[in-house]
């Protein structure tokens, strides 16, 4: 069985996020993120959807209906998607086997160290 209050605990935990940051961030006291917690409340969808904002995943996976966590490219400018994009081929390029750096990984460096450096 699905422990909706321990979702929220482990997605606040994990970004080292206080129960009081949290109900500021969604509009509730840090009692009532203890009951959502404790799953003694159950929060709106209003909530649900503001926590989902938070964290930045989906409500299915915060409801427990999606397993894996999902990676929303929301707040990122066009380069650090095309970034993130790259990478993700690149781990996911099962034909790349080299001892060197391909043409494809040097570009992603490069990027990187050029995004950085704007931020």
């Amino acid at each position: 069985m699905f422990d909706f209050g321990l979702r929220i605990r482990q997605l606040r935990e994990a970004r080292n996020m206080s129960q009081e940051e949290l109900g500021r961030r969604v509009g509730r006291s840090k009692p009532v993120i203890s009951s959502y917690e404790n799953n003694i409340k159950t929060p709106t969808l209003e909530v649900l959807i503001s926590i989902s904002n938070v964290f930045n995943v989906s409500l299915d996976y915060l409801v427990g209906i999606e397993k894996k966590e999902a990676l929303y490219l929301n707040n990122l400018n066009d380069t650090q998607t095309e970034i993130l994009k790259l990478i993700y081929e690149e781990f996911t390029d099962n034909s790349i086997k080299a001892k060197e750096l391909s043409n494809r990984q040097q570009k992603i460096l490069s990027m990187l160290l050029v995004e950085f450096l704007n931020s």
